[in-house]
Formats: structure tokens, sequence, C-alpha cells
């Protein structure tokens, strides 16, 4: 028997067997309703003289009410009684009806999902497109291949989702080993960068030191200049203030002069004055009762006049060729 019929069997059976169920109960709601609505036994009759009928008539007697009132509320309760038993029993039918039609729903939605992942195999393993359930017409063999196929596919499954989860680790690694490689190149070119900027500042210190030195030296160098000129100057002073002391003390007072021309008047002295300066002699004017004594210098010494006579006629830009050497010594110290 197929999987198809079987649930088909089963379905009748539970759909027959709430039938009967509902059937009954049904049936016994009734039952009970026709007994509530039988009316009661009439009560004993009482002869009229009030004694009693014969043994043989005597009935039993159903207890009487007090009034007519109090009956009706007991008639009343019985009613909402019977009616309170049919709607529970009612109730309880269309819930087993509702249990029943959902078993039936169940089951059918069942069968078709079965025969729908049957049917799914069966396309899938012969491409085919008949509808008739794989199980009515399948051998063992055809199973054992649609098993073997689904188990080859399910290894490629396997296979595939292993692939799958390799390449992700592979990728994952990669990107890992990436990250890394530019994490050692990113602290390389920071390290590079560091050094570059410590070298620079080596450097930079390096030349500020050397600046510094420069500095100190050029300094040092100015101070030891200004000290050897200042020393030169002192010892120039000295030797100057000893040649002095040792010219008094060989001459006295006198001034080697070079007289270059004695002129009439005032006015012929300044001419010849203004030549002289302009070749950068000193020039002393002296008046005399010859007229006025245009002389160069004084030298320190006779020697140092004599040349600077000599010069004198030498040029002839001057024209004086006369000039000659005299040992003068001013009016205010004679």
């Amino acid at each position: 028997m197929s999987m198809n019929n079987k649930q088909r069997w089963m379905g009748g059976v539970v759909l027959l067997g709430g039938g009967v169920l509902l059937a009954a109960l049904l049936l016994k709601g009734k039952d009970e309703i026709y007994q509530d609505q039988t009316p009661p036994p009439p009560a004993a009759h009482v002869q009229q003289n009030g004694k009693p009928a014969p043994a043989e008539e005597t009935v039993q007697l159903q207890p009487l009410t007090v009034d007519v009132a109090t009956e009706k509320r007991l008639l009343e309760e019985q009613r909402r009684s019977r009616e309170k038993a049919v709607a529970e029993q009612e109730a309880k039918a269309a819930e087993f009806l509702r249990m029943q039609q959902q078993a039936e729903a169940d089951a059918a939605r069942k069968a078709a999902e079965e025969y729908a992942a049957a049917n799914l195999r069966r396309k899938s393993a012969q491409e085919s497109s008949d509808n008739i359930p794989p199980e009515l017409n399948v051998d063992d063999k055809t199973k054992a291949q649609q098993k073997a196929e689904a188990d080859k596919k399910l290894q490629q499954q396997k296979a595939e989702a292993e692939k799958k989860r390799a390449e992700q680790k592979r990728q994952a690694t990669a990107e890992a080993d990436k990250k890394a490689t530019e994490a050692q190149k990113k602290a390389a070119e920071e390290k590079k960068q560091r050094l570059e900027e410590q070298r620079k500042a080596d450097e930079k210190k390096a030349a500020e030191e050397k600046k510094r030195k420069l500095e100190e030296q050029r300094k040092a160098d100015e101070k030891k200049a200004a000290d050897e000129k200042k020393r030169k100057a002192e010892e120039a002073k000295k030797k100057a203030e000893a040649d002095k002391a040792r010219n008094l003390l060989e001459n006295g007072d006198k001034q080697w002069m070079v007289q270059v021309a004695l002129a009439a008047n005032e006015a012929n002295a300044d001419a010849v004055a203004a030549k002289l300066r302009a070749k950068g002699y000193k020039v002393t004017k002296s008046p005399t009762s010859k007229g006025i004594r245009i002389m160069v210098g004084p030298a320190k010494d006779r020697e140092t006049a004599d040349s600077t006579r000599k010069k004198i006629n030498s040029d002839a830009s001057l024209g004086m060729k006369s000039a000659w050497v005299i040992d003068w010594v001013p009016l205010d110290r004679r």
C-alpha cells in the first residue's frame, strides 16, 4: 500500500469515528430533552369520603409542589438546565468537529508535502514530467541509484562548502598577511621618518654648534686682534715717546724742516702752500725780515727731512728745485 493510500485510509477512519461520536452525542442530548419534556404521571385519586383506595389500585405518588409559583420556578430551572446541557453537548460536538477538520487538514497538508518532496526527488533523478508518485513505480535499483546520486550531490555540496571555507580562510589569511605587511611597512616608514627627523635635528644641532664655535672663534680672534692692536698701539706709543725723549736728548728743541721757498708777500706764500698741501705735505709759514718762509715738516731727524727734500726737488709739477733742509726752532721756543 502506497503512502498516499495509507494517509487517505487513516483520514477516512478519523472522519468515520468522529461522525459516530457526533451522532452519539446528538442522540444522548435528544433523549435527555425528551425525558425532560415528558409530563409527570397523574396523582392517585382519593375517594370522596376520604378513605384510601384499594391496595391493588395504589400507585407511587410524585412529590407535590407547595403551590403553582414554586412549580413554575422548578420547571423554569429544569428548562434552563436542559438548555445548558444541550449547549454544552453542541459545543463539544463543534469542538470535536473542528479537531477532526484540523486533523484532516494536517493529514492532507502532510500528504501534499510528502508527495511534493517525492515528486521533486523523482524529477531530479529521472528528469521526467510524469505525475505518478515515484513510490508506485520505482524499483530497488532505481532507489539505490537515486540514493547514490543524492549522496554524491551531498558530497559535492560538502566539498563545495569545504572549498568555500578554505577559500574564505585563505582570503582571511591573505588579508591578515596584507594588513601585517602594511603595518610593518608603515612602521618602517615611521621609523625611517623618525631617523630622518633625528638626523636633521642632529645636523641642525651640529650646525648650530659649529656656528656657535665659529662665532666664539671670531669673537676670540677679534678680541685677540683688538688686544694685539692695542698692544701694538701701546708699543708704538711707548716707542714714539722713547723716540721723542731720545730726540730731545739728542737735538733739544730743534725741528728739521725743508724750506722750499721765500715769498715776498702773503699771497705768493699762500699759493705755494696750496700747491704743497695738494700733494699731501704739511706746510708751515714763518715770517722773516726778508719775506715769508714756506717750509714742509717738521721731521723727526735730518735723514727724514732730507728724504722729503729730494722728493720735492724731483717733483716736476711743483717746480721747486731749490729746497733745502734747515734745523728750525719756533719763535715761542727761542
